[in-house]
């Protein structure tokens, strides 16, 4: 409590200190960029201003984030565009920058207005404290009550007696005044329901494009797949079983070494089949469910894995192949690249979540960017999951996936 009551009295006082300089900064910059509006220097002018006004707006979200104990989301839109004169007209446009300039003018008199939160705070430390520096300022002056209060021993630990008493009230004034700035502060700085709606509209969309660009790749990849695998090896073996029927024909002699060479071309091509039908949903996946899929993965690898978890329950089918894919590609990769000597994969289900970790002791160094992970990405977010690759010189390497799923 005692911590909490000094951060949010700093938090006041720090206030009281910005809410001027932010409001002489807004008035001092409008004024600047209202006078060049008429000049081809307002774009670029704008642009640095608004540099500078969107880090103190990012200080105030900080600040806010330490009072209500969360992050505060940035409402910021990506550049569009690298030429200054035509980003200046899209920040002029863009109604973040006007709200963080609302914020920044209304610091002042939020300020002022928590300056009795900080008066009654300080007043009630005072009082606490008061057998600890009275002494140095006696004023004969004062009338015999107050005199009492503040000159004898037992008044001045009246007065700390009732500064204690009166600590909840005046901490609890000192903290409301505190959240009152902070939502104040969230409500300009955070992006609003609009805001929240459009960027969640380009975010389905972005990652629609993506599946889009998944499927059609997972397509090709099948197409090739079968034309040079499967589709050669079932020509092959007819053209065998073909020249066989001509020989038996023509010499009458049974052709046992073309029909051996076709049944062999023949189980290759079911084989390359069977493959395929893996790669686009493993037959264990339905017959057996999730953990003992992996288990069969785990048992393959050339490497101790350890399988970690509670029972799943039921997960739809799609959510059971992403993470399966997921686990596969991380071993694969952990395999090739690595040199771990172990490796720990985590399952863990929430109501409304599957949590995948794929965790080995190899050298690190994996880019989170390359292809391989990049599409386990994209088939993670086509099902609104997220996923997360930390991997530092020297490891450990981390794969951690969420992935949405029904109660």
């Amino acid at each position: 409590m005692i911590r909490r009551g000094a951060r949010d009295l700093a938090h006041l006082l720090a206030s009281l200190v910005l809410g001027p300089a932010t409001f002489v900064w807004v008035l001092v910059t409008t004024l600047a960029s209202t006078v060049l509006s008429f000049t081809q220097l307002a774009p670029p002018v704008f642009l640095v201003v608004t540099w500078v006004t969107r880090h103190l707006a990012g200080l105030e979200r900080l600040r806010a984030a330490l009072v209500l104990g969360r992050p505060v989301e940035s409402p910021y839109e990506p550049a569009t565009s690298a030429n200054p004169w035509r980003r200046g007209s899209e920040l002029i446009r863009e109604p973040a920058t006007w709200r963080d300039l609302a914020w920044l003018l209304l610091l002042f008199p939020l300020g002022l207005a928590g300056l009795a939160g900080v008066v009654v705070g300080l007043v009630d430390l005072g009082a606490i404290v008061a057998p600890l520096w009275l002494w140095a300022v006696p004023n004969p002056n004062l009338p015999p009550v107050v005199r009492w209060l503040f000159t004898s021993a037992g008044g001045r630990f009246v007065l700390t007696a009732l500064g204690l008493v009166l600590a909840p009230v005046a901490w609890r004034l000192v903290a409301v005044s505190v959240r009152v700035q902070a939502r104040v502060a969230v409500a300009l700085l955070e992006p609003g329901p609009r805001q929240r709606l459009a960027r969640r509209a380009r975010q389905l969309a972005a990652t629609r494009r993506r599946v889009v660009d998944v499927q059609a790749a997972e397509l090709r990849r099948i197409e090739r797949d079968l034309h040079d695998g499967a589709q050669a090896r079932i020509v092959a073996a007819g053209m065998t079983l073909a020249l066989a029927d001509r020989a038996m024909r023509t010499t009458g002699k049974p052709a046992r070494d073309q029909v051996l060479t076709a049944r062999r071309q023949l189980d290759e091509a079911l084989a390359e089949l069977r493959r395929l039908v893996r790669g686009i949903h493993p037959p264990i996946l339905t017959d057996r469910g999730l953990t003992a899929a992996l288990a069969a993965l785990a048992g393959d690898a050339p490497l101790p894995v350890e399988i970690r978890g509670d029972a799943l329950g039921e997960l739809a089918a799609a959510v059971e192949s992403a993470a399966y894919f997921v686990v596969a590609e991380s071993l694969a990769n952990v395999v090739k690249h690595s040199g771990a000597q172990a490796c720990a994969i985590t399952l863990t289900r929430r109501a409304d979540a599957l949590t995948v970790e794929v965790r080995d002791d190899g050298r690190g160094g994996a880019d989170a960017t390359g292809s391989g992970l990049d599409g386990l990405r994209r088939r993670v977010e086509a099902l609104d999951g997220t996923m997360s690759v930390t991997s530092p010189v020297g490891g450990p390497t981390v794969v951690h996936v969420e992935l949405p799923c029904a109660s």
